[in-house]
């Protein structure tokens, strides 16, 4: 697994039809294996917001810049009053070669 960067800005997760709202997104991509990139992150917004998307499945986070990303929370909600919770990303993520370091 190689580091690639780190990818931040923000965007609107939604469930299916259902937006949950807008998100702020920081997420570290790596390279998993060749071609297949993979992220790893914290998205923020707001407590309610978050307590209501804890748990699904199917969530999709588009970015302002058009990206689709697909969300799956990782670990459990300790604090339903924390605007953040850990997340895998996978989707539209950038290639290899477009990543900050």
């Amino acid at each position: 697994m190689q580091y690639l960067g780190v990818m931040r800005g923000s965007g609107v997760l939604a469930c299916g039809e259902e937006q949950m709202g807008r998100a702020d997104y920081d997420i570290d991509g790596f390279l998993t294996r060749p071609g297949e990139v993979t992220g790893s992150g914290e998205i923020r917004m707001s407590p309610t917001a978050l307590n209501n998307a804890f748990g699904r499945q199917g969530l999709q986070l588009t970015t302002d810049d058009g990206r689709v990303l697909e969300v799956r929370f990782s670990g459990k909600r300790n604090d339903p009053a924390s605007d953040a919770a850990h997340a895998d990303i996978t989707g539209q993520l950038p290639g290899a070669s477009e990543w900050r370091r």
